[in-house]
């Protein structure tokens, strides 16, 4: 039966995919984009990759298709037609699609025993993390502890990338567009959004929460509860108008969140080595080495909620603060 709605959730995807490509209107692209990464979330979860569902779902399909609507106003409604080059972009995509059709031969099947991640580093993580770190969900711990320099590596790609979009857009609006901003934008006229955001906003945060103080029990971390929490505020930011949400949270603070959470990653690594340990190695952080991990583990997943939060909410009003070109 979960065969059968995966590759019913993989036909869709297909449709959807070829859908994008196909309209000429903008709008109703980034609909269709919104609604593949929503596929894509469903297809994650069949996988049992919990973790990459939440983001996908809260990145793909809120985030990023609100970053997208804001950049369609600076946009015509339609895509303009394009002069040659069609054959060499499809001889492209063709010949990339046959290599990577290829590739797939030679992977393993899905959920194969005999493949070579279970016969080498799937036992080793499931045999050592209730002795090293004691924590259940053993993705935290990889990606946490035993993977920690990568996710250290990830979270100064949020910080760069958050950076750029804020160099290339510009930080702010000028208070003339500020004023126009307070006396026009929202939905606080219309009454079935005010009343239906109102009601999940509480519920976005809360569940962003959960997942972030949650994640050493069950799929979650700093990563997909900053997203989580950033689309709530978002949507706050789409009931009450940008001047409410940058009142609630100002840019300073939310570039406080940014740097203050890459920093704050990277000082619990300093702290480990002034402490006698290596970079990231949380068990010098306590006596017992085991609660060591846990602590560092849950101060570390904190630095990235906090970038990933602060990263999103900076660029979202980075798209919405351009003037609208006619």
């Amino acid at each position: 039966m979960i065969l059968i709605f995966a590759l019913f959730l993989l036909t869709l995807l297909v449709i959807t995919a070829i859908a994008i490509v196909r309209t000429d209107d903008l709008f109703v692209a980034v609909m269709l984009t919104s609604i593949f990464s929503l596929l894509m979330a469903a297809n994650f979860f069949i996988l049992d990759a919990a973790d990459v569902a939440l983001t996908e779902a809260a990145v793909g399909a809120g985030v990023t298709t609100v970053i997208f609507l804001c950049a369609l106003e600076l946009t015509g409604d339609r895509e303009k037609a394009r002069v040659g080059g069609r054959w060499v972009a499809l001889g492209t995509v063709g010949v990339l699609a046959l290599l990577i059709i290829y590739a797939t031969f030679d992977k393993p099947r899905l959920g194969d025993p005999d493949a070579p991640v279970h016969q080498h580093l799937a036992p080793w993580y499931l045999e050592k993390t209730p002795e090293y770190i004691d924590i259940p969900n053993v993705v935290t711990a990889i990606l946490g502890s035993f993977r920690g320099y990568d996710t250290l590596g990830e979270v100064f790609v949020v910080f760069a990338a958050c950076i750029g979009v804020l160099f290339i857009l510009g930080v702010g609006p000028s208070r003339k567009k500020q004023s126009v901003i307070k006396k026009s934008s929202g939905l606080r006229h219309h009454l079935i959004p005010q009343v239906i955001g109102r009601l999940l906003i509480p519920f976005i945060v809360l569940f962003g929460l959960y997942v972030q103080f949650h994640g050493e029990y069950g799929p979650g971390g700093g990563f997909q509860a900053g997203a989580i929490i950033a689309t709530g505020v978002i949507l706050y930011a789409l009931l009450e108008g940008e001047s409410e949400a940058l009142r609630a949270i100002p840019r300073g603070m939310l570039l406080g969140m940014v740097i203050g959470g890459a920093s704050l990653y990277g000082g619990v690594g300093v702290v480990c080595m002034l402490m006698g340990g290596t970079f990231l190695d949380y068990s010098v952080l306590a006596a017992d080495p085991v609660f060591g991990q846990q602590l560092g583990i849950l101060i570390i997943e904190a630095g990235v909620g906090m970038a990933v939060c602060g990263a999103l909410l900076a660029i979202f009003h980075a798209f919405a603060a351009r003037e609208r070109l006619s």
